[in-house]
This record gives structure tokens, sequence and C-alpha cells, in this order.
């Protein structure tokens, strides 16, 4: 019988991984972002010329394999030659929101205040409330999104819970036994264990797409000493 040796990782490995990966990201000016890696919990620090390639530094350490937390401490410095106003963010944002075929029409309200955008409004799906903010978050001039998009389906929550177990035994991305759904009413909470950050991802992205889901409470936590 074959013993099958499971990865492990300290945190000289994670730091020189994702440092890796983040010089592999194109969007990401490696050298004005800093990393310290402290028990596999990864705290990301420096500059970022835009919100997006802040939200792609993170993403591309959540891809490392090991890193089981991530603080984000990047902070967005725009270049001194960006000269959008908070209104020219705002009827930017207003425009990206109006041609997306995903976002209710007028659902939406924006408001921005030193380069932050705020969106506020009621939706039905998770799925809009996610389309509207990746509508705004890569405008240039933008420092961040505070997504206060409010869902409230119209559908029943009936049977959320076996809808969700259902989808993740389908899933060919999750361990559906590693991964306990419990609810009530239409809140939903996660909880168990993950190998990856995608995975972890996914789950919620999962427990969203259910009708009648009003939140989703992600308590997974990520463990890649299972990981096979």
């Amino acid at each position: 019988m074959n013993t099958v040796t499971k990865p492990t990782f300290n945190d000289v490995d994670i730091k020189n991984s994702v440092l890796a990966e983040l010089k592999y990201e194109p969007s990401v000016k490696t050298s004005d972002i800093g990393v310290l890696v402290h028990n596999g919990t990864v705290t990301l620090n420096g500059y970022a010329t835009s919100y997006w390639e802040k939200l792609n530094a993170v993403r591309a350490a959540k891809r490392v394999a090991g890193v089981n937390g991530i603080a984000d401490d990047i902070e967005v410095k725009l270049p001194s030659s960006v000269t959008h106003s908070d209104s020219d963010i705002a009827s930017s944002a207003t425009h990206q929101l109006k041609w997306s075929p995903s976002v209710p029409d007028n659902a939406v309200k924006v408001i921005v205040q030193d380069g932050w955008i705020t969106l506020e409004g009621d939706v039905e799906w998770w799925y809009q409330k996610n389309a509207a903010e990746k509508a705004t978050e890569f405008l240039y001039g933008v420092k961040g999104v505070h997504n206060r998009i409010t869902i409230k389906p119209t559908l029943s929550a009936n049977s959320i819970e076996k809808d969700i177990e259902a989808a993740f035994k389908r899933s060919a991305v999750l361990d559906a036994n590693e991964v306990a759904v419990s609810t009530s009413g239409s809140e939903v909470t996660l909880r168990g264990k993950v190998r990856t950050h995608g995975e972890k991802a996914e789950a919620e992205r999962t427990a969203w797409a259910a009708p009648g889901v009003h939140s989703v409470k992600n308590e997974l936590s990520v463990n890649w000493s299972w990981l096979s």
C-alpha cells in the first residue's frame, strides 16, 4: 500500500511563493508591496496605484499553497497625474451600473467620498450585488468599495439547506463530506474545512446561489494538512 506524503509549508517557503506569485501577476507592481508571514498568515503591505491592483495582489496571495489567512494592509496611493474628482467617479460608476446586464435598473445608488465608493440599494440575488461591486472596483481613481447593497429575496426559503447540500455533492471542486450547512430561516452558515481559499470562495458562492438566501456566514477553515 502506497503512503501519500502530505505537503508541509513553513513561513519562509510561503513568503517566497507569495512573492513569486505577485511577480507572476502582471497587474501588480511588486516593488511597492511587502510580504510578511507568521504561522501561515500572510500580511500584505505597501502601496498600490489602484484599487484593482490591490485586489489582484490579494487574489494572487490566495492562490499560494500553504496560506491560511491574509491581512490586507495595502494602501491605494493614486499617481499624482490622476485628477478624477468624486463627481467624476460617481458619474462613471453610475454609467457602469446602467450598462451591467446583471444589475437591475435603478436598484443601486452610488455615493463617493474621497475616492471611496459606497453602494446602497436592494436586489433580489447575491450575484446582482456582486456584479455591482465588480462593475465599479476597476475604475481609475477609486480607492475602495463599500458594498452595502441589501439582498431581499422574493422566493421562499423552504428547502435552502437541502438545495445547498445537493449542489455541494454535484461539485467537482468541493468535498461535500467536509462542509456542514446549517440554516436559520434564510440565513446560511457554513462550517468545516476546505483545502484552499478557492474552495472556500466556491462554497460561499454555491450557498449564495440557492433561492431565498438572505445572508451567508462562511466559517470554513482552510486546512492544507489534508491536501492529498
